[in-house]
């Protein structure tokens, strides 16, 4: 038998509502959520999710190589020329 514990943390209301609301539509309630979280942790013996620096996926890059940007630019119709091109 588990022994059980509180625990208080510390969030920005807005976030506290939106996940509220996230979990609920999933028939879960904050505690619960939180204690899938910590098992996947512990499972994974880190975060059970990747923190990365957003990087372009391969269609953007390619996007992007495709394009011929000289930047900086001295306005936004100077850009859009640029991509027009």
């Amino acid at each position: 038998m588990s022994t059980k514990t509180g625990m208080t943390i510390r969030t920005d209301a807005d976030v506290k509502l939106q996940a509220q609301r996230l979990f609920s539509s999933l028939g879960l309630d904050m505690s619960t959520a939180i204690n899938i979280f910590l098992r996947q942790a512990i499972k994974h013996q880190g975060l059970p999710f990747d923190i990365t620096l957003c990087k372009p996926n391969t269609t953007t890059m390619k996007a992007m190589s495709d394009k011929n940007l000289n930047g900086p630019f001295d306005s936004v119709s100077d850009l859009m020329d640029s991509l027009d091109a």
